[in-house]
């Protein structure tokens, strides 16, 4: 069986909406979603993105985060499977209550929960396959450690899901789960692979 690291914001729900209007609201600053082609954000000072994240994972937007259609019911159904599921979030140690509140709440089965700022160096440790993620930064860094990566397409991971083949991307969950399934069906190529990322 095949171990799974799962990412959450932008991931598991859309988050993007969230952030944007806080910065709206707090510094008058817009960030259209489909303008935001590379992972950093520029338009906002470093300390006035971190209040706005902060925010983002209070309690109260937590547990009122909507799961993407099909996202819950891929996850159960890989669980049901055997397969291995990690639950990893860039959030502080202190939200790791509510977010497993949330999960518990939106019906998602998980063997492990760790949110942290090591992501990546996390699921080396837990030995996971294949990594589902928006960032490019952690699907790069996960492919360089012999992982797959695997992700909803957003405007700032696009050229990632486009020049490395090790990376799945597709619009919605439907797809998402129909396109990760045949790498974890028994008998099918090991999926701890050596990265090509990088290479032509």
């Amino acid at each position: 069986m095949s171990r799974i690291g799962l990412d959450i914001d932008s991931t598991l729900h859309h988050y993007w909406d969230l952030l944007e209007s806080i910065a709206e609201r707090r510094f008058g600053v817009s960030l259209p979603y489909e303008s935001q082609h590379d992972w950093g954000i520029t338009e906002l000072q470093p300390d006035q993105l971190r209040a706005c994240v902060e925010e983002t994972h209070s309690e109260h937007n937590i547990l009122g985060a909507e799961p993407y259609a099909g996202a819950v019911e891929a996850v159960r159904g890989w669980h049901a499977a055997g397969h291995f599921v990690h639950v990893t979030s860039h959030r502080a140690p202190h939200t790791e209550e509510a977010t497993a509140r949330w999960l518990r709440s939106i019906g998602l089965p998980y063997d492990d929960l760790r949110c942290s700022y090591d992501k990546v160096s996390r699921c080396v440790e837990l030995g996971i396959d294949v990594l589902v993620d928006d960032s490019p930064v952690n699907l790069a860094a996960a492919r360089e450690r012999g992982m797959l990566g695997a992700t909803i397409v957003h405007p700032w991971n696009r050229r990632l899901v486009a020049h490395d083949p090790g990376v799945v991307g597709a619009g919605d969950w439907i797809e998402l789960r129909r396109r990760v399934e045949p790498l974890l069906a028994p008998g099918a190529e090991p999926l701890r692979a050596p990265s090509e990322h990088g290479r032509t």
